[in-house]
């Protein structure tokens, strides 16, 4: 074989840094010694070969360097296992010299790359760096890479040039930069940013248009549009789509499972559009799977002013290519953009938990509720005028009785409001100076309705806090009847004015209110109730009866008993990009036991456009699960919301629509039968009528019916939000009742009722009494989709033990899905048990006490007749005897029963 042809360099080696180099043999001074070929063949070209083709310029090295040949792949390459010379949090850099021979016209890339093996997880990939090379001229591919855990088998290679091109390495430099990961957790953390050329200081070098032109300037529109900041701004111009922008590839220099900060000055231009969303947006390619786009964030632009976007991001996997770019405005409106700023995004520390002074747990706020005081205290909202009648009920309403315990009657007067021209006017309190942060307050009041209404009408309490409306519960009344309204509120931010209000009923309607009711809750209260309600459903009393030989000498010996797993399923949404990251799949398989997929089983993202079928994320994401006896919600096969149909479907005739909903239910539930043990069949319907507008009121009880037909053994669930709140009357638990008992009236196998639960500052007796309506239908309750939001984690976690405790503890709650808990990857903000980069943060840390709190553990000794007594959580155990010969340990399951189990220990 002749020696590949060699290339002058202009010093490239004496450029790479040595300094602590953790890459044994960088030089190839000892052969290949340390170093293994990846499916390929190598060896080195010494100084002292006689032919090297073409000399080296003078200024490199007169050294060793190795050459990778019979490559059948591009990811074919040379490699050296690192594993034991990195340090979690540390930053290292990489710089290696490396060249290309063979039969190659033009150039080729060759990559630097991390292979991550950890033992019952996927390998995964990291891109370090990347470069283009051509031959007679040696490269750099540098780049750098922080890892927060070192996996258990971590290995460093060179790849890239096509099938049958010769690889050639010069040297290898791998060196630490950095041994404190909050310094420099990469090439974008600190003030580094990772965007060439951010402020177009450099014109448009790295920078392109996305679909459209881009242009510089240093002012427009006649001097009246010049940056905010610099000497110049970039205009996508020409644009024909919405998705036409300015972007720069980043590929290499952002790095999987770092969480990056995204800031970006923007402006709109042209077209009569004076206001649009700008979006940044990630288009990110991935070896073997489809493009992903990744949403950032987004703002309201305007052609006025500059305006800044913010926002994170997050890669899972090791992406072949990255891009970041800017779109959104419609078309022929241009893109400015000032600046552009991608690093490392900094750990903000969490908000101490809130001391608050004196709650005041109970404590009504309302100034005169019980109008000894006529109506003072109160006054109108708009011209109506405010009375003080007679009559109404004397006792608190059910949940503010649920939460207040014993309390004084009502004085059975009612504030009466006449004269009512428009919708919101009621009678009205300001409770500015009474409200305290981050305390939450359950709301209730008697209310009813004058004659004369249309049809149902809505009574909301409502509060006016600065000029944020706020929904602090409503109901539904279309009769002459007092009616419990209850809700809740809380507030994070200090105001300057907070009204409080009652509205609703249509304008010429009377609106009466009785016993105003707003009080702060003392939720460890109703926890002490919760934990004896959980310990009545949840926990059963169990005899171990030891049997066998050697048991007649068992009394008193010593019995363990664990409790390894409690059976109750708690579950959450995962995506397909999510288990790309082993971190994410660890907390997952470690704490929940049961997954339902975000997006990846609805129809839009199987079939977005006619015939052509995606399911291989589902597939991935099921094959994960049933690695993990991790048991599947199949969430959802249609989605009633109009929104969320995809452009075909909504273009198709009735006769086809049909046609293409029964492909639906017939590709879906075939290829997964046996797999989901649930599924959402028509996602909000009390939200939506999409398909029962276009095809008639029997196609939601037939999608029931034929999916049934198709996967007998999955249970069939209606899913909806506001369920359980007090703040939407559309989905009200007597609506959902009535929709659920209409679908069963025609036939429709209905199996199990879902409560979405994106909930905020749930109150544990509003909660509780939407459970007790929906329990009277016999069916098992889930909350499907379960997330909650405060700006401080101590909070947030609070919130999320009221919703846990109130399901544990409910008989007719049979399984709790979250709505997600990784940063990055949830609907909601602020709503994460799992920062970012793997941090669990304080709601995380109540959620795992929870979990730690529900499990049972017992010891004691065996009695004289060979017993051993507890009660404990339904679910798996181990139960660990110690006799005089040998310690012996059996497994058993707790199964739900009213009855004592008896479990034989046969020894």
């Amino acid at each position: 074989m002749e020696n590949p042809q060699l290339m002058s360099n202009s010093g490239c080696t004496e450029n790479l840094n040595q300094a602590a180099n953790i890459i044994v043999n960088h030089d190839f001074s000892n052969g290949l010694h340390s170093w293994h070929t990846n499916c390929c063949n190598g060896f080195v070209v010494s100084a002292e070969c006689g032919d090297r083709g073409k000399p080296l310029s003078s200024s490199r090295s007169s050294g060793n360097y190795a050459v990778v040949t019979n490559r059948t792949k591009c990811w074919q390459g040379l490699e050296q296992d690192i594993t034991s010379r990195v340090l979690p949090g540390s930053t290292y850099s990489v710089s290696a010299c490396v060249g290309v021979s063979g039969p190659l016209s033009g150039s080729t890339d060759v990559l630097a790359t991390l292979k991550l093996e950890n033992l019952g997880s996927a390998t995964s990939y990291m891109l370090i760096g990347k470069t283009s090379v051509s031959k007679e001229k040696w490269e750099i591919v540098e780049g750098t890479f922080s890892l927060l855990a070192v996996p258990e088998r971590l290995v460093f290679y060179l790849e890239g040039p096509s099938p049958g091109v010769e690889l050639l390495i010069d040297s290898v430099v791998i060196s630490c930069s950095s041994s404190s990961k909050s310094e420099s957790a990469s090439i974008g953390a600190g003030d580094d940013n990772i965007i060439i050329n951010p402020k177009f200081e450099d014109g448009l070098n790295n920078w392109s248009g996305r679909g459209c032109k881009v242009a510089l300037h240093d002012s427009m529109a006649d001097g009246k549009i010049v940056p905010q900041s610099g000497k110049a701004f970039a205009s996508a111009t020409e644009r024909t789509q919405n998705w036409n922008g300015i972007q720069q590839e980043i590929t290499g220099r952002v790095q999987r499972k770092l969480a990056y900060s995204v800031a970006a000055v923007v402006r709109i231009f042209g077209n009569n559009v004076t206001a649009a969303t700008v979006q940044a947006t990630l288009w990110v390619q991935t070896p073997g799977r489809n493009d992903q786009y990744v949403g950032i964030a987004n703002v309201q632009a305007t052609d006025k002013d500059w305006v800044q976007l913010q926002g994170k991001f997050l890669l899972n996997g090791s992406p072949s290519k990255v891009v970041i770019y800017l779109e959104g405005p419609p078309p022929g409106t241009d893109l400015l953009v000032n600046s552009l700023v991608v690093k490392h995004a900094e750990k903000t520390p969490p908000s101490p938990a809130p001391v608050i002074e004196n709650p005041d747990f109970g404590v009504n706020i309302i100034t005169n509720s019980q109008l000894d005081d006529s109506t003072n205290g109160w006054f109108p909202l708009g011209n109506c005028n405010l009375s003080v009648g007679s009559g109404s009920p004397h006792i608190l309403p059910p949940m503010a009785r649920a939460s207040l315990g014993v309390h004084e009657p009502l004085s059975g007067c009612y504030i009466h409001v006449k004269n009512r021209t428009q919708t919101w006017m009621g009678p009205a309190q300001m409770i500015t100076d009474k409200v305290k942060l981050f305390l939450t307050y359950q709301v209730s009041a008697w209310v009813r309705i004058g004659s004369g209404a249309n049809g149902p009408q809505n009574v909301n309490v409502a509060l006016g806090v600065d000029n944020q409306w706020v929904n602090g519960g409503q109901v539904e009344i279309n009769d002459d009847r007092w009616h419990e309204i209850g809700g809740s509120f809380r507030i994070e931010k200090q105001p300057s004015k907070v009204m409080v209000y009652i509205q609703g009923p249509g304008a010429g309607v009377d609106l009466m209110v009785a016993g105003v009711q707003i009080f702060p809750v003392n939720r460890e209260a109703r926890f002490k109730y919760l934990r004896h309600q959980a310990d009545k459903i949840r926990k059963r009393d169990i005899v171990l009866k030891f049997s066998g030989a050697g048991s007649s000498g068992l009394s008193g010996t010593n019995v363990k008993v664990v409790q390894t797993q409690n059976s109750f399923p708690i579950g959450s949404c995962m995506s397909r990009t999510n288990i790309d990251n082993e971190d994410f799949i660890n907390f997952f398989v470690k704490n929940f036991n049961w997954a339902v997929f975000g997006n990846e089983l609805k129809w839009y993202w199987t079939e977005p456009q006619q015939g052509n079928l995606n399911y291989k994320d589902a597939d991935d994401m099921v094959a994960l699960c049933q690695k993990h006896n991790i048991e599947t919600r199949g969430h959802c096969i249609f989605w009633e919301v109009q929104a969320t149909v995809q452009q075909w479907i909504q273009a198709l005739n009735k006769d086809d629509l049909m046609k293409a909903v029964q492909n639906r239910l017939t590709d879906l539930l075939t290829r997964y039968k046996g797999k989901f043990k649930h599924y959402d069949v028509n996602n909000e319907m009390l939200h939506g009528s999409y398909y029962q507008d276009r095809l008639g009121k029997d196609i939601r009880a037939n999608m029931f019916k034929t999916a049934n037909q198709l996967d007998p053994s999955a249970t069939l669930f209606v899913n909806d939000y506001h369920i359980e709140d007090g703040c939407d009357t559309r989905s009200c638990p007597e609506r959902y009742i009535e929709h659920i008992l209409d679908l069963q009236e025609q036939g429709a196998p209905v199996g199990g009722i879902g409560i979405q639960g994106h909930i905020d500052n749930p109150v544990g007796p509003v909660v509780c009494t939407a459970l007790d309506k929906l329990g009277i239908l016999g069916l098992p309750i889930w909350f499907t989709e379960l997330d909650v939001s405060s700006i401080n984690e101590h909070v947030r976690g609070e919130d999320l033990e009221v919703m846990l405790r109130e399901a544990f503890a409910h008989p007719a709650v049979e399984g709790v899905m979250l709505w997600g808990f990784w940063e990055l990857f949830m609907s909601r903000d602020n709503a994460h048990l799992v920062n970012a980069e793997g941090d669990v943060n304080e709601t995380g840390k109540r959620f795992l006490a929870l979990k730690h709190e529900w499990l049972s553990h017992a010891r004691g000794q065996v009695d004289v007749q060979g017993q051993f007594n507890f009660r404990g959580f339904h679910g798996k155990y181990a139960v660990e005897i110690d006799t005089p010969s040998k310690k012996i340990v059996k497994t058993f399951v707790v199964d739900k029963g009213d009855t004592p189990l008896v479990v034989p220990v046969e020894l």
